[in-house]
Order: C-alpha cells, then structure tokens, then sequence
C-alpha cells in the first residue's frame, strides 16, 4: 500500500502541482482572502493539479514505455494504470465540488481551467493548438482566486493576460525536454512544430510578457522591484538553458527550463503581493 501511494505522488507530477498550488494560494492571500478562502482556494487547484498530473500519466503510460521513461511510476510498473486513473477521475469531480466552497462563479472559472488541462492530455498535446490549453488554464487561475472574495470583484484584465501569458511560456518549456521522445511516439504540438530553438525563444518571450504585463498593467507607475522582476524574467531563461546542457551532457534529464518557469512565477506572485495592487 505504502509503494502505490508513493507511485501515485510521483505520478501526480508533484513539482508543479506544488508550485501552482503555492502560486495559488500566495495570490489568495495577497488579493485578501481569509483564512478559509485560502483554504478553499488551496484544495481546490490542488484537486484540480492532481487530476491532470494524474490523467497525463495514465493516458501516456504506453508512450512513456516505449521511449524507457523509468522515472514515470504507471509506465514502470509502480503503479497501475487503472488506479492512477481512478484517482485522478475522483480528484476531477473534488475540484469542483471544493470550488463550489466559495461560489459559483470562481467554481466555474476554475472548472473552466480543469476542463482545458484536460483537453491538452488529449487531444490537444498533439496538435498545432497545443498552448491554448497551457493558456487557458493558466489565465483562469487568477480569475478563480480573485472571483471566490466576498462580492465577487472582476477579475483584472492584465491578471488573467499575465497568467496565460505564463502558462503559454509553460508549455514550450516543459516540452523542451521530451522533444525527441515526442518525434518517436508521433506527437507534433506546437513546440514541435517550433523546434527547439523557436521553443526557447517563445517560451523567453512569453516569460518576460507575462511579468512585464504584472509591473506595467496595475494603475500607477512601476516600482523599483516591478523593474527588478522584468530583469530576472530576462535573465532566468538563459541561465536554465546553460543548466539543461549541462544535465543533458551529464545524462540527466533537462528539466531547468520549467524549473525556470516555476521560480519566475513564484517571483511574479510575491511581486504582486508586495505591491498590493491587484483588486
């Protein structure tokens, strides 16, 4: 029993499922929820991340064979496929359920968000709309946080940019590594389609627009530490390349460029909770 927990961690994709739900909750904390709001808004992206980390490993367990991906507990054989899809079916209808908590309107946006995660799985993963999924979801998430406060307040537009923004930059970094693997099982998303140097360049360019969106889209001049912010977007990308090649030449799987994603929106989020301008 205690190997098929520890198999259906790992196959939750535990490092961004963490970091969104930390994303999550640091912006429900920052735009004012109360201690049971950030609860709320907690378990239910974490409901949310844990039925695509999930459906992504069950649906891809025979493509992760075939290219001897070891690290992948469903396609290794620490856990069976039909467990991992039935807890991920369960943690599809909590997510919802868990949004409701705070009301329907955000329960909708969020459900919006699984939905689209849902549809990148499959279909969308092997088709040139690949991102829109990664956008999508992305986007929706801070509509959700900020639509569960009491009296339900709009949503800012260059919140919702910013954060699909982010998860279109996502996207073209968590492909990076698998492109070769990919090629092999006959997946062509957008990335593919982009090769690996149009994804550097697209996720670089995304990262940097959704963090220049965060400083110059909030009433009033930038700070200081807004410019600061837009500088390390800049920087961080590059610097996770480098570290990609050098895990890749010591046979390591590339994975600093999401990595990259993850701190750069940890820092956005700190960002605008330290600024306080967000509704």
């Amino acid at each position: 029993m205690s190997s098929r927990v520890l198999g259906l961690v790992r196959a939750s994709h535990p490092e961004p499922a963490a970091a969104v739900t930390t994303v999550a909750g640091l912006l429900a904390w920052g735009v004012g929820h109360r201690p049971a709001g950030i609860v709320s808004v907690v378990l239910a992206v974490l409901a949310s991340q844990l039925a695509v980390g999930w459906t992504n490993d069950a649906l891809d367990a025979e493509r992760d064979a075939t290219v001897g991906r070891t690290d992948k507990p469903v396609a290794s054989g620490a856990v069976g496929r039909r467990a991992t899809a039935w807890a991920a079916a369960a943690a599809a209808v909590a997510c919802p359920l868990l949004a409701l908590t705070t009301n329907p309107a955000a329960a909708f946006w969020l459900t919006l968000a699984l939905v689209s995660a849902l549809l990148y799985d499959w279909p969308l993963k092997a088709t040139a709309f690949s991102v829109l999924p990664y956008a999508v979801s992305f986007g929706a998430l801070p509509a959700f946080v900020v639509l569960a406060l009491p009296g339900r307040p709009a949503p800012p537009v260059w919140l919702v940019a910013a954060a699909a923004c982010l998860g279109a930059g996502a996207h073209f970094a968590n492909v990076l590594p698998d492109l070769a693997d990919d090629a092999r099982t006959g997946v062509r998303g957008l990335p593919h389609r982009l090769g690996a140097a149009g994804s550097r360049v697209a996720a670089a360019a995304l990262l940097l627009a959704a963090t220049a969106t965060l400083v110059l889209g909030p009433p009033g001049p930038p700070s200081a530490i807004g410019w600061a912010a837009v500088g390390t977007a800049a920087v961080v990308p590059p610097l996770s390349w480098y570290a990609g090649r050098s895990a890749s030449r010591a046979g390591r799987r590339p994975v600093a460029a999401f990595r990259a994603v993850m701190l750069v929106a940890l820092i956005d989020v700190v960002l605008l909770v330290a600024s306080g301008r967000v509704v």
